[in-house]
């Protein structure tokens, strides 16, 4: 298969992944759990530990009155996580997509994520926000996977393992550099974000709130998971 790097949305990344047209992809970690024939690359994640800023539900009116919560389309294990939350409060509101960005201060609760929530949450609506990192840290005392390298089956082996880690250190290193040039918002939330609220890492606690989430899936939503496999 040609070596190319693609920058595509998530859901596209795994799409082309299950399809066979891609070896390895940065998925959401549902993605992950909920497909068969993938590895993942040990060390390496997207997550928090503690608040994440940037996952969050907007609710103008008392979270236990919620019916319904209208889901950034963008979105596919934050809504996951949301679900598993709130049901473990006994919370069970209905779920129906954003139609769009524009709607998002219009309605009674809201799951954002990305740029789109950094944006709402600088914006001055109206609106507790339960920040999903933060909730789930306080309910279980763990940190949050949200996206991993998956690699097929096929292809996974030690070189690659240790090729996409090398990568990641170096993107991780050059953190600094990108707060410095960067111009997205400003450079305070840069620094804030970048290096604080969004880890890198993936060891032994990550890997158990990894288990825990992937056994509230199951229990929560009914969904067969398969348990990873990291290399």
């Amino acid at each position: 298969m040609e070596n190319r790097c693609l920058f595509l949305p998530p859901s596209t990344l795994a799409a082309r992944l299950q399809d066979g047209s891609l070896d390895v992809a940065l998925v959401s970690v549902t993605e992950a759990l909920l497909k068969p024939g993938f590895q993942i690359i040990d060390g390496v994640a997207i997550g928090s530990d503690g608040p994440v800023f940037s996952v969050f539900l907007a609710h103008r009116i008392p979270l236990e009155t919620v019916q319904c919560v209208h889901l950034d389309p963008a979105s596919c294990t934050s809504v996951s996580l949301l679900k598993i939350l709130l049901a473990e409060q006994g919370l069970y509101p209905e779920v129906v997509p954003l139609t769009s960005y524009d709607q998002a201060s219009a309605v009674d609760a809201v799951l954002l994520i990305g740029n789109p929530a950094i944006e709402f949450a600088r914006a001055p609506f109206s609106y507790t926000r339960l920040d999903l990192g933060l909730e789930w840290q306080r309910q279980t005392k763990l940190p949050f996977i949200y996206a991993v390298w998956a690699v097929r089956d096929a292809v996974a082996t030690t070189a690659l393992a240790t090729e996409l880690r090398e990568i990641a250190a170096r993107g991780v290193a050059r953190i600094p550099h990108i707060i410095e040039r960067r111009s997205d918002f400003d450079s305070d939330f840069r620094r804030a974000y970048l290096g604080g609220h969004i880890r890198y890492t993936l060891g032994p606690r990550e890997k158990a709130g990894f288990e825990r989430f992937r056994h509230l899936l199951e229990h929560h939503t009914g969904s067969l998971t398969y348990p990873p496999r990291f290399f």
